[in-house]
């Protein structure tokens, strides 16, 4: 084991669940105002995953009161608390970017239903 990844080890997050593009994940930020600090939560869509190791990052997207808004994360950054997927995405693409050119119920991604067999094994598991 070399050394930069001995030092990232240090700062990596162990509980990032995971998650890929067309995913709709919820994203608890830390946000601070003067001298409060709060916790933002930012629902959406993953456009894209990039990087890997401390460097890694992901963009979201949402549409607020007919507006659009990308934000992107990294996800080791100690200002994001908690990633949660709220439900997967049937994609057959690495980067949604198309997404930016529609709108309404055309933007809509076909949730991915998990099969029979991974939810047999869960429940026994349980």
């Amino acid at each position: 084991m070399d050394l930069m990844s001995k030092l990232e080890g240090e700062y990596r997050k162990k509980d990032v669940p995971k998650f890929s593009p067309g995913d709709t994940v919820k994203v608890h930020v830390r946000i601070k105002e003067g001298d409060k600090e709060r916790i933002q939560v930012f629902q959406g869509t993953v456009i894209k995953k990039r990087g890997s190791g401390l460097g890694a990052s992901f963009t979201v997207r949402k549409v607020s009161s007919g507006i659009p808004v990308e934000r992107v994360f990294p996800i080791h950054s100690p200002n994001v608390t908690r990633i949660e997927r709220l439900r997967m995405g049937k994609v057959r693409r690495a980067k949604l970017y198309y997404l930016r050119n529609l709108s309404g119920k055309q933007s809509r991604i076909v949730e991915k239903k998990e099969d029979k067999k991974t939810n047999n094994k869960r429940a026994n598991e349980k």
